[in-house]
């Protein structure tokens, strides 16, 4: 049995971190908090990773935080901010990034697969903001994730009454993206991933980036940020892809800058 809390495998641009503590449901403690902080980071920073799977081992994705684990020393509210870290670097995640969902996924865990761009889950998975049974309030991003993802209303069903959800359930209501069928799923998560790593990693990231800001900017904003965008895209990708049609072939998009910084300053 592989003895490491966070497992990470790497395949032609795709990152894959599986939570790796069946015999907890894939409960999220310290060591494993620390390796997929660490293991985020990489995939942020590093160009030859172009998605991100996140999953759980043995039949689950995550039970959420793992209450009865040796604590690391300190305030509660600051260790409650280094636990959050977590959450923003999957949500500010520059390149896709796709949650396999199966079993639980609860609390903490919950909120760990809606801060995926995309959530796939199969026919067993159960979802549930359980803080409230606990007696404790919503955390791990879920506050603010929640009603983006499903709607006010629903969200404060689910996090005030603390409902476990099945798969059909969570789809009807826009927490899950798609439901397959367990011999199913892996390859339709492979397909997935291979095709956003075949997109334009500037523009998706984005893309990504505008489409969370827009709750909290103006339409005039939007467009502003628009704008500057199709700047970027049109001295990178957007150029093999206006050469790919005119070639009728697929681009390959790698992102690249295309101006010359000392040309395009000079003069004749």
């Amino acid at each position: 049995m592989d003895d490491r809390t966070l497992i990470a495998n790497r395949v032609d641009g795709i990152l894959t971190l599986t939570l790796n503590r069946p015999e907890r449901k894939n409960a999220l403690d310290d060591s494993t908090i620390q390796h997929l902080q660490d293991e985020l980071r990489v995939a942020r920073d590093d160009v030859g990773i172009k998605a991100l799977v996140v999953t759980g081992a043995g039949g689950d994705f995550c039970s959420g935080a793992d209450v009865g684990a040796e604590r690391r020393p300190g305030h509660p509210v600051d260790r409650m901010r280094w636990f959050g870290d977590t959450a923003l670097l999957l949500h500010e995640m520059p390149k896709p990034v796709i949650a396999k969902v199966s079993g639980v996924a609860v609390g903490a865990g919950c909120n760990l697969a809606i801060a995926a761009d995309v959530v796939v889950a199969t026919p067993d998975a159960r979802f549930s903001e359980i803080f409230s049974r606990r007696g404790l309030s919503v955390d791990f991003g879920g506050t603010w994730l929640l009603p983006r993802v499903v709607g006010l209303q629903q969200a404060k069903r689910l996090a005030l009454l603390a409902e476990i959800v099945d798969a059909e359930e969570a789809h009807r209501i826009g927490l899950v993206t798609w439901v397959k069928e367990a011999a199913e799923i892996d390859g339709f998560v492979d397909d997935l991933a291979r095709r956003f790593c075949q997109g334009p990693p500037v523009a998706l990231a984005q893309t990504k980036a505008m489409l969370d800001q827009s709750s909290a900017i103006g339409f005039r904003d939007a467009l502003d940020n628009e704008a500057r965008a199709a700047a970027i895209n049109l001295a990178t990708d957007a150029l093999e892809a206006r050469r790919a049609f005119v070639e009728k072939r697929e681009p390959t998009f790698d992102g690249g800058w295309l101006l010359d910084p000392v040309a395009a300053h000079t003069t004749t």
